[in-house]
C-alpha cells in the first residue's frame, strides 16, 4: 500500500518541533540544571550559513556543543542561529531545522535522530504497489486442492544499522575540550537506557 499521508514526513516535521520548542526555551531563559545539547546537522543543507572556513572543516556534517561557550541563540520558526567559538575563533552559523540530523541531551540520555525522506522513496513505493497489482492480475487461477505448506524459513538475523561517523570526530579536539558528539554513545537499557527515537522504523521497507 502506498502511504499517500506521509505519516513519515509528518513524524520527522513533529519531532523537528520538539528541537524548536527546546532551542526557544533555551533562548529565552537559559540551559536549566545540566541540560545540553548536541546538535549533528547536513553542512550541504539548504539554508546553512556558516564560514567558508569551517565549510572547508567540515564539508557534509559537524556537531556542535551548546553547553557553556555560546552566545545570541535566536530561534525562528524554520531554524536558529548561534555563535559558537572553534579553535578559539569565533563564528555564527545559521541552522534551518531541516538540516539537522541528530540532537542528544546527554544530561537525560534522550535523543533524537533523523533521517532523509524524500518523495522519491513515495514514488518507489506507489512503482512497487502497481507491480504488485500487475503480478496479481496475471497470475495463474489457483488449483482446486492447494499444494502442502512448505515449512516455514528462518529469517535472517537483521543487519545492525551503520552509524556515520560525525564529522566533528575528523578533528582532533584542543585539550580540555568536551567530547565529540561522535563518541558519545546512547546509553542502552544497562547504562542509563538512553531514549532515542530512530525515524527509519518509519520508513517503507
Amino acid at each position: 500500500m502506498v502511504d499517500h499521508i506521509r505519516y513519515d514526513l509528518l513524524t520527522q516535521q513533529a519531532l523537528r518541533g520538539v528541537v524548536r520548542n527546546v532551542l526557544t526555551d533555551v533562548a529565552k531563559k537559559g540551559l536549566p540544571g545540566d541540560h545540553h545539547f548536541y546538535i549533528a546537522f547536513d553542512t550541504r543543507a539548504e539554508g546553512v550559513r556558516m564560514s567558508e572556513r569551517l565549510r572547508a572543516q567540515y564539508p557534509e556534517e559537524i556537531t556542535i556543543i551548546l553547553q557553556h561557550q555560546f552566545w545570541d541563540l535566536t530561534v525562528s520558526e524554520n531554524g536558529f542561529e548561534v555563535g559558537l567559538s572553534f579553535g578559539g575563533i569565533p563564528e555564527k552559523l545559521s541552522v534551518p531545522f531541516a538540516a539537522i540530523n541528530g540532537f542528544f541531551d546527554p544530561s537525560v540520555q534522550f535523543g533524537l535522530q533523523f533521517e532523509e525522506i524524500g518523495e522519491g522513496q513515495a514514488m518507489q513505493a506507489a512503482s512497487a504497489d502497481n507491480e504488485d497489482k500487475a503480478k496479481k492480475k496475471s497470475a495463474p487461477p489457483l488449483p482446486a486442492s492447494p499444494p502442502p505448506a512448505a515449512k516455514p524459513e528462518k529469517p535472517p538475523a537483521a543487519a545492525a544499522p551503520e552509524k556515520a561517523p560525525a564529522a566533528a570526530a575528523r578533528e582532533k579536539p584542543p585539550a580540555g575540550a568536551p567530547p565529540a558528539a561522535a563518541e558519545l554513545k546512547p546509553a542502552g537499557p544497562g547504562n542509563g537506557g538512553a531514549q532515542v527515537v530512530r525515524l527509519d522504523r518509519f520508513r517503507k521497507k
